[in-house]
């Protein structure tokens, strides 16, 4: 396999057709490279569409209050209602919930309540929320603390201010911690700054949000005993889609629902939209492999016909070689060498101009930007299913030749021009 004389006669003959190697290989070069950016466009896709689930707990739901839909119990449809504070209590008995973090909002994303410090203002978006929180969705903190029981219980006017809030309403450099904030005219301490755990849509809403204790927020803002909507996470071996089913269930019940119902309670599951997503994106990237793997079928066709051309301009001294007493092995051998070595040669060449390319756009593109798209990467065991597939393609495209080389009868080799 080794021997200088076959790799001497392998360079040869490319140096002797050098456009004709050069076409075939560029076939194998291309099919590999559009591959790997293909695989490497659809991780960028995938990392830019999950990286709106980050720092969230995927095994968390989200239930809100809408319009009934169903007559029930003598009431009529279309009838509005609140959660309260009695559901909370009421959830925690389920015992397939782990976390409830009963939320309430002021204001939206880019579009809140006036917040005020000395001369500055800004807008931001104030939520009432509950310690528990961190363990639905990461809190980063940047300095302080966050929300704790003392806050919840003795209802205490503090606050907990995202980064956007903190560059508008203080200098470049200075601590928030232990400053006061005027929120729709109520004084707040802030006791912690937050930085967006992860990137995406999300993480630009919770650089503008403020977190007060859930208690002061419903005094302060004269929301009684109202609930906005519930974050829930289920226990561990329990599925998000049953807790889910479970909670809807009892807060039909103490809200008076009909069981069938289905519009009176709106409901967003982490977890399913997580699979789902996940199950897209293994399915596009088959695809990307199926499409992939034929253009460079395409191009391993071509080698092998171009072996079969070789095959045919060199019986003579394939004849020769089997009057010296050359094995049918060693010409296949030498032959599927020669064809696994120009497409591993193209391949690499190829399969490294397309992980450059994605390399570069993943390094030159900014943190927390792009969108849809993010982080394109090629991983290692995509260079190395590559590779195989290199090989294996080569190795293919040789053994066709390769075999009609073997059906060669020397002594009519010897005639032949």
């Amino acid at each position: 396999m080794f021997e200088r004389d076959n790799w001497q006669e392998i360079f040869a003959t490319m140096r002797k057709n050098k456009v004709r190697t050069f076409l075939s290989a560029f076939g194998v070069g291309w099919g590999i490279f559009m591959l790997i950016i293909m695989l490497g466009a659809g991780s960028g896709l995938r990392n830019g569409v999950l990286k709106e689930f980050a720092g969230g707990n995927t095994n968390s739901f989200f239930i809100w209050t809408q319009k009934t839909s169903k007559p029930y119990k003598g009431m009529q449809p279309g009838r509005n209602f609140n959660f309260r504070n009695g559901d909370i209590a009421a959830l925690q008995q389920l015992p397939e919930l782990e976390s409830i973090g009963p939320l309430n909002q002021l204001g939206g994303f880019e579009s809140g309540n006036n917040v005020v410090r000395g001369v500055k203002t800004t807008s931001a978006e104030v939520m009432g929320e509950f310690p528990v929180m961190t363990k639905i969705q990461e809190v980063k903190m940047v300095s302080g603390r966050f929300l704790n029981e003392n806050d919840i219980r003795e209802k205490r006017k503090v606050a907990v201010i995202g980064r956007r809030v903190a560059q508008h309403l203080f200098k470049k450099g200075e601590d928030p911690v232990n400053q006061y904030i005027k929120v729709n005219g109520i004084y707040f301490k802030v006791v912690g700054q937050t930085t967006p755990a992860s990137d995406g849509d999300q993480a630009r809403e919770q650089e503008s949000q403020i977190h007060i204790p859930f208690t002061t927020f419903q005094s302060a803002f004269n929301f009684g005993n109202i609930v906005g909507w519930f974050a829930i996470t289920a226990k561990k071996d329990v599925p998000a889609s049953v807790a889910e089913k479970r909670a809807i269930e009892i807060l039909k019940e103490r809200h008076q629902i009909a069981p069938e119902d289905m519009m009176a309670l709106g409901h967003w599951n982490m977890q399913e939209e997580f699979t789902k997503l996940n199950g897209l994106f293994s399915g596009i990237e088959v695809l990307v492999w199926f499409v992939g793997v034929g253009t460079l079928l395409a191009g391993v066709i071509g080698i092998s016909n171009i072996m079969l051309i070789v095959v045919k301009e060199r019986t003579k001294e394939i004849g020769v070689k089997r009057a010296l007493g050359a094995t049918p092995m060693n010409i296949i051998t030498q032959l599927i060498i020669e064809s696994v070595f120009l497409t591993a040669i193209a391949g690499f060449f190829g399969l490294m101009v397309g992980y450059t390319i994605i390399e570069t756009l993943r390094v030159n593109m900014p943190a927390g930007e792009g969108g849809m798209f993010s982080n394109p990467e090629i991983k290692l065991d995509i260079i190395l299913k590559s590779l195989g597939l290199l090989i294996g393609a080569g190795a293919l495209a040789g053994l066709i030749p390769a075999k009609k080389a073997t059906d060669i009868n020397p002594v009519e080799a010897l005639r032949s021009e």
